[in-house]
């Protein structure tokens, strides 16, 4: 659809607040048209760098908040130090008019707000660049949660993610730093990530399914999804009572409670990730509550991590290599998992590996922290340059925020407490009679397969060799230089035998020619002839001697 002239408009001056917002904090190099002068400042350490990125982001709006955030994930694509700064990022703006909130409602649910609800409070609990959130209660009485999608919202993130093309371009051309990085990729992923955090019904269709996996554990409520005032701009859910995680009052709290909750919250995304497979992926203090019970509630499914069974299985193939000092297995382990690297790489990888195996050296399975040796090996490939899948990636800062928030509830924070259990059923897990007789019958099933397409696979080899569509290429190493070796022994060789049949030539020229000129008693015709075999016979014994093989 072709760009109306006021859109494009808006976009040319969007695009000029950007140079100059960025020129401000520090990024305008980024813009310059001068090659001589496109050079980051050098002196700049990376956590100065990401303090002027984070506040950048700030300063440009939700959108690249979000972006902001989605970069916090990726300590592979920033440093660390990068990294830690973007996560302070907040996804808070200004709240839009309850107008605007009433048009909203009716759009999406064909029905006023006084006919769906009994009472609807005008005045939002939280706001974000995406939608806000009011406290609001059925006609059966229930007390829900209503968030309602910003009327601009969607085209504001389009426009924002055309301009976010534009910059993502620029810099791979013009910042050597990030030539190493598909910044047009990275823009995907977080056009892809927003663009489904647009329909309110992704995130229904999450809580419901952690609300079933979560179903037989009394200390973790995850609220219910009414689906009759939901659609895709508007999400209605059960209301939480309870303070948020980050609003306690940590100095009051008895430190008793603090670590009753922080080995809570450790326990239920250990759950997660250890056996459902599905994780929240931003446990941030304020997608949790504290209910007057002690139980803990989770909110905001919009990012949500999935890990299938063959990734739990080589997560526990990585855990046992290291409790079982098998280091040299690690890489491999890791390259299952979809890291990549070269041959040159291996070595270093494998040396560095043996630095982490030295921490857990002699100790026993119960004594290993599977979250700790799953974040070491990430940190070291982020340390590589390493490419890791965007899954992991998530798990990572999904474990990082995890021990940031549980440290700063309880000091002492100790994930083992908790962990102990779930390592241990990795490994009875993958030992069990059914997991060895699921995984031979898988095995079965692979190569039953393969044998089933070898013949299919043979017939059209032998089809594309009968219609010439198969081409062999064959090199051998030092075949070159023998190959020049010869061209040159046969262009002497066919040097000589010019020179021998213009000698012979011109002899029978000169036996029997009896008219015409000569010179010297020679017929002209012989005498250039025998000149023209002499130079060829100089040239000849030239290249010979220059060779130095005579």
């Amino acid at each position: 659809m072709a760009t109306r002239p006021a859109d494009r408009r808006q976009q040319v001056a969007r695009l000029r607040e950007i140079t100059q917002v960025s020129a401000r904090h520090g990024f305008g190099y980024v813009f310059e048209r001068r090659r001589r002068r496109r050079t980051a400042p050098e002196h700049e350490s990376a956590a100065a760098m990401g303090r002027h990125l984070r506040e950048l982001l700030d300063e440009l709006g939700p959108t690249f908040v979000k972006f902001g955030q989605l970069l916090s994930t990726r300590p592979d694509l920033v440093p660390d130090e990068v990294a830690a700064e973007l996560r302070l990022l907040q996804d808070s703006v200004s709240p839009f008019p309850f107008t605007d909130v009433q048009a909203v409602v009716q759009t999406e649910l064909r029905a006023d707000i006084e006919t769906l609800f009994a009472s609807f409070s005008a005045e939002p609990v939280a706001a974000a660049s995406i939608g806000q959130v009011h406290i609001a209660e059925l006609q059966s009485g229930r007390k829900v949660a209503v968030k309602v999608q910003r009327p601009s919202a969607q085209r504001r993130v389009e426009s924002d993610l055309a301009l976010l093309y534009q910059v993502a371009r620029l810099a791979r051309r013009r910042v050597k730093r990030l030539q190493f990085m598909d910044t047009v990729g990275v823009v995907d992923e977080f056009a892809r990530s927003i663009r489904r955090e647009l329909d309110y019904r992704i995130e229904a269709r999450n809580a419901e399914v952690f609300r079933r996996n979560f179903a037989d554990e009394p200390r973790v409520v995850i609220p219910r999804v009414y689906w009759t005032y939901s659609s895709a701009r508007v999400l209605t859910m059960e209301w939480l009572e309870g303070p948020k995680l980050g609003e306690l009052d940590l100095p009051a709290t008895l430190m008793e409670e603090r670590r009753r909750l922080a080995l809570l919250m450790a326990d239920a995304w250990l759950e997660m990730i250890f056996r459902h497979g599905v994780f929240h992926g931003d446990p941030h203090p304020a997608n949790l509550f504290v209910l007057p019970d002690g139980r803990l509630g989770l909110v905001d499914f919009g990012q949500i991590g999935s890990l299938s069974e063959g990734d739990m299985r080589r997560l526990t193939r990585l855990l046992l290599d290291t409790v079982n000092e098998n280091v040299d297995a690690l890489p491999r382990r890791l390259y299952d998992l979809g890291v990549r690297f070269n041959k040159a790489q291996e070595e270093e990888f494998r040396i560095e590996l043996r630095e982490i195996f030295y921490r857990y050296h002699g100790a026993s399975l119960g004594e290993i922290d599977p979250l700790q040796v799953v974040r070491e090996a990430f940190g070291l490939i982020y340390r590589m340059q390493l490419r890791l899948p965007a899954r992991f990636a998530l798990l990572d800062k999904t474990l990082a925020t995890l021990g940031s928030v549980g440290t700063e509830l309880y000091p002492d924070f100790n994930v083992f407490e908790v962990a102990e259990p779930y390592a241990a059923e990795l490994v009875a897990r993958r030992y069990s009679p059914r997991a060895l007789l699921d995984r031979g019958r898988e095995q079965v099933e692979d190569y039953t397969g393969l044998l089933m397409e070898l013949p299919y696979q043979v017939h059209d080899t032998l089809e594309q060799l009968r219609d010439g569509e198969v081409e062999v290429q064959f090199r051998h190493k030092g075949l070159d230089a023998l190959t020049a070796q010869a061209d040159v022994v046969a262009n002497r060789l066919v040097l000589a035998i010019v020179m021998a049949g213009t000698v012979i030539g011109s002899s029978l020229i000169g036996g029997s020619a009896e008219g015409g000129w000569h010179i010297f008693g020679i017929h002209f015709l012989a005498l250039i002839g025998f000149i023209l075999a002499a130079g060829l016979g100089i040239v000849l014994v030239i290249s010979i001697v220059r060779s130095g093989r005579l």
